[in-house]
């Protein structure tokens, strides 16, 4: 049942409030019930919380824009973000998005799914030896770090600061908070570590980073534009995938059957499982647009020059879209194609082949080697990460068995 807010909760709702980010859902239903778009005057944005209406927004940049748009604090606007391709729009954007487009193809990435099963593979047998893991750290962190930074031709000794930067980076999307103050050295470490590591003499040629100074070469892009999108590409990269296999394995954990469902049909239900965890779970729960001039979305006025707050997470419990049962887990799920957590549009994560290859594998390897799959109640309990944008975990304590668990007394 949703508490309808009152207007005093309306104007004190806090998007970014430890108790929030914990738990976002009882939030946005109630925001949900009041519109498709509600003015938030604590944060002084307009937040988008039904699925049409981010759909709506996010496929129209010229009255939604994310040029010194897409965070909510000045800072990652005008100085972090300036010439990302994630903070532009029109022939910049694609300009910017151009120069990966064949590394990240669906022709290109196919060619990469027998080392990335492998590397699952290998990884699964790990985890499924030792009976007990750590979901975040014994499988996705290794497993996506070190699928991406051999893609970006990075060395391997940054794999695991790159995934902490990377995390800490969400944070500078939000408002100029004490999360986004405290994330500001990390996303400059991480710029620092690219500079020196990302080289033009020391990436591998053939990769993700020489197709970008190849680019600079050819003048297709800027210098000064290198750093900045080689950045934005180990950001999208990393965290949102390593969130998103995590999430995936705790749910598939805590509901037995559908990880039995899995097992007996991985072809069609490990990529159904992944846009499942999406719609449910978004990683990235949230980014912003400029709002470019006097307007309406869904019916709701909106002046030119306000923010935008676009709730991915909101968008995927919308029972308008995905039915009575839309806080359920189920990946037999209809139409979880419609999920909006990698983007949509002129901004859809132009990673979402790679992404949905590594959760894919990883599903597969360990449902065929794991038949059963639990929270590892012995261990202590998981850790929530709370972040600004990224809905994620420190830890995720798992187990695996070939007999199943005793039932509860």
């Amino acid at each position: 049942m949703i508490t309808p807010l009152s207007d005093t909760a309306l104007r004190d709702a806090d998007l970014f409030s430890d108790e929030t980010l914990a738990d976002p859902y009882p939030l946005f239903a109630a925001l949900r019930d009041i519109g498709p778009v509600v003015y938030l005057p604590r944060h002084d944005l307009y937040a988008v919380v039904r699925h049409a209406a981010v759909r709506e927004a996010v496929n129209d940049p010229e009255r939604f824009s994310s040029d010194h748009g897409i965070a909510l604090n000045s800072t990652a606007n005008d100085q972090i973000l300036l010439d990302a391709v994630l903070a532009s729009d029109g022939a910049t954007h694609a300009r910017l998005r151009r120069v990966l487009s064949a590394q990240l193809a669906p022709r290109a990435i196919a060619q990469l799914r027998a080392s990335i099963l492998e590397h699952a593979g290998e990884l699964a047998d790990r985890v499924v030896a030792a009976e007990t893991f750590d979901a975040m750290h014994d499988l996705a962190v290794p497993f996506v770090t070190g699928v991406v930074t051999e893609l970006m031709g990075l060395p391997s000794e940054g794999n695991s600061r790159l995934a902490g930067w990377a995390d800490a980076t969400f944070n500078i999307f939000g408002p100029d908070n004490e999360r986004t103050r405290a994330s500001l050295p990390h996303s400059h470490a991480m710029m620092q570590y690219l500079s020196q590591a990302a080289h033009r003499d020391q990436v591998r040629p053939g990769s993700w980073l020489h197709a970008i100074y190849q680019a600079a070469d050819a003048g297709k892009i800027a210098e000064s534009e290198c750093l900045p999108l080689m950045t934005a590409y180990t950001v999208a990269s990393i965290d949102t995938t390593i969130q998103a296999i995590t999430n995936a394995l705790r749910l598939l954990a805590r509901h037995p059957q559908q990880w039995r469902d899995l097992r007996e049909d991985p072809a069609s239900l490990a990529p159904a499982a992944f846009r499942e965890t999406l719609r449910y779970e978004a990683p990235i729960q949230a980014l912003g647009r400029r709002i470019t001039r006097d307007t309406e979305l869904r019916g709701v006025p909106l002046p030119a020059g306000r923010q935008l707050w676009l709730l991915y997470g909101a968008a995927g419990r919308d029972r308008l879209q995905w039915g009575t049962d839309a806080d359920r887990f189920d990946i037999h799920r209809p139409g979880t194609e419609q999920q909006l957590s990698l983007g949509d549009g002129p901004h859809l994560v132009a990673g979402n082949h790679l992404a949905a290859m590594e959760a894919t594998a990883m599903l597969t390897m360990l449902a065929e080697r794991a038949p059963h799959l639990a929270l590892d109640t012995a261990a202590p309990p998981a850790r929530r990460r709370l972040n600004n944008v990224l809905r994620g975990w420190t830890t995720m304590p798992l187990s695996v068995s070939h007999e199943p668990p005793p039932a509860a007394s």
